[in-house]
């Protein structure tokens, strides 16, 4: 199955690339790879939201941080396709996920599943990879997470 054809069933539309935010492009490719920059959660060119992760009043609950770092994945998967055809994509190498942490919020892995599933949703084994989850005091933006990608793709 194509993945657009995929993306579809799963009623997701590729968004516009987001300009960036300072001196980088949105994905790199390099030879069979495709490297992103970190991907905010923008909805419409708006952040979807801003805050600190954890449990308790004025944080970005655990749940909506999964679903943000999902709305990552699909605005990477964005920035991969500005450079690369999707259908080229042979394995989803690496996921680093960043997620603006709480001091005593130690959830980063459940929030980061979030674009990990949607990964393994999108391309079914070759959506499985390496990964990091990692907690940091503030992202760009105020944005709670921030996902980044490396996809392998068909050699020509």
């Amino acid at each position: 199955m194509a993945v657009a054809e995929r993306l579809a069933e799963l009623g997701i539309e590729l968004p516009p690339v987001a300009a960036p935010a300072g001196s980088y492009q949105p994905a790199v490719r390099s030879g069979e790879h495709v490297w992103t920059s970190g991907q905010l959660p923008v909805v419409d060119g708006q952040m979807a939201s801003t805050g600190q992760v954890g449990e308790g009043p004025g944080l970005v609950s655990p749940d909506e941080a999964n679903r943000l770092a999902r709305t990552c994945a699909v605005n990477a998967l964005a920035a991969v396709a500005s450079v690369a055809d999707l259908d080229q994509v042979e394995q989803v190498v690496k996921v680093v996920g960043f997620v603006s942490s709480d001091p005593g919020f130690t959830g980063q892995p459940g929030v980061v599943n979030g674009a990990s599933d949607l990964l393994a949703e999108v391309f079914g084994d070759s959506g499985r990879h390496a990964r990091s989850a990692v907690g940091v005091a503030v992202l760009p933006l105020g944005a709670s997470v921030e996902v980044e990608l490396v996809v392998r793709l068909r050699a020509a």
